[in-house]
């Protein structure tokens, strides 16, 4: 089997625009990966139709040599755009072998360990009365895991962000939040990287001990030292990883003891190839895996075959539509064009994924057919004009730019 052509294609899904790569080969088999790098979509495709030159013509089982090739094939190796190119294409390769051999993606990785994987998910509502009903009602319906997430801006409106007027009102609700709901459930929130050292302290003490269970992302992750210099400052546990790009990135991290959950990105870390290798670490040092999971349904197969295959794995991130949408039924084509970043149900993504791997429940079922378990309408994507869409920018009321 040879590798014969590698398409990229920037289809918008929803939310956001997807970057997908097919990798295609002289024996009609193919396989489908993603990109993770959102936002930055040219660069990675740039980086993709460079790696194309020379892996043409190479036999796509042999997924650890095209890996090493990949990253050693340029003199600045590394780096969140090329290993976001590099783990679509691996993803991509597992897809082909998977298909190849006729087994799923995890036999490929050492069998499953569970058959399903558990999600954790986000209310889509602001701080108030409704969060709590809202809470409590996903519990009620089985979820175990909530996390939290801070709106941006806090009015929702202006663009505007100030910390300390933050860290106040959410440390406010989830305490509130944690009394309606009491122990047993998971509570954690995700305050992406807005915060600095002392912000994020000041956040974790304004709570009663035991209020959260994991706080995801609290700073930005450049300087370990300043993580470090965190951890000092709190019991509160940390989930980090989902802006790292190697295991090097994570390796003070992991051996330093400065996280508790890693939040790896299976579409930037370097693919299957690089995750289950981050696992076993992570698994050496009694970490659970919890993945970064926002950039569509490729993501969403590619994690739960990762997490299946593993014996350290937490949760998947994931979405559930408001609860008044939810009452409408429980078929989830009725959940559409709810939008969310990792909503694999908005219209566009039912049309460009005809199959995939779907939520029942609180639950992603382990697929057992040869490959990801997942396909892209070809026809849907090859023909669509890149839609432009960037982040939003947070600001300071002195307007100076602070932490998307």
């Amino acid at each position: 089997m040879k590798i014969t052509d590698i398409k990229t294609y920037l289809p918008w899904g929803g939310p956001r625009v997807e970057a997908l790569v097919k990798v295609e080969t002289n024996e009609g088999i193919y396989g489908w990966g993603a990109s993770g790098l959102s936002t930055r979509e040219f660069a990675v495709e740039g980086a993709i139709k460079h790696y194309r030159h020379f892996l043409i013509g190479k036999n796509p089982m042999n997924i650890g040599a095209i890996w090493q090739e990949m990253y050693r094939s340029q003199y600045f190796e590394g780096g969140r755009v090329l290993t976001s190119a590099i783990s679509a294409i691996d993803i991509a390769l597992h897809d082909i072998k998977g298909k190849a051999l006729g087994v799923p993606v995890y036999q490929l990785l050492g069998g499953k360990h569970r058959d399903f994987v558990e999600g954790f998910t986000t209310p889509q509502i602001p701080y108030g009365p409704e969060i709590i009903d809202e809470i409590q009602e996903l519990v009620s319906e089985g979820w175990q895991t909530i996390r939290l997430s801070v709106p941006d801006p806090l009015d929702g409106i202006s663009g505007i962000f100030e910390p300390r007027e933050s860290i106040a009102i959410t440390s406010d609700w989830i305490i509130k939040i944690r009394d309606a709901i009491g122990r047993k459930p998971v509570l954690g929130i995700d305050y992406h990287h807005r915060l600095s050292v002392a912000e994020a302290a000041s956040f974790c003490q304004m709570m009663p001990n035991g209020t959260l269970d994991f706080m995801e992302e609290p700073i930005r992750d450049e300087t370990p030292d300043a993580y470090a210099a965190l951890r000092s400052m709190t019991n509160v546990q940390f989930a980090i990883g989902e802006e790292m790009s190697s295991k090097w990135q994570l390796l003070p991290y992991i051996e330093r003891g400065l996280t508790n959950f890693a939040r790896i990105d299976i579409c930037n870390i370097g693919g299957f190839t690089e995750a289950i290798k981050v696992a076993g670490w992570c698994k050496a040092h009694y970490i659970d895996l919890m993945p970064h999971n926002p950039v569509g349904p490729l993501c969403t197969a590619a994690s739960v075959h990762l997490l299946a295959a593993i014996p350290n794995s937490a949760w998947l991130e994931t979405w559930t539509p408001p609860r008044k949408t939810r009452a409408l039924g429980k078929t989830s084509e009725k959940y559409l064009g709810l939008g969310s970043d990792n909503s694999d149900l908005t219209p566009e993504r039912i049309a460009i994924y005809p199959k995939r791997v779907s939520l029942e429940g609180n639950r992603y079922p382990v697929p057992n057919e040869p490959g990801l378990g997942i396909d892209v309408d070809e026809s849907v994507v090859k023909d669509q004009t890149y839609r432009n869409w960037e982040s939003p920018r947070l600001y300071r009321k002195d307007g100076s730019y602070t932490n998307r």
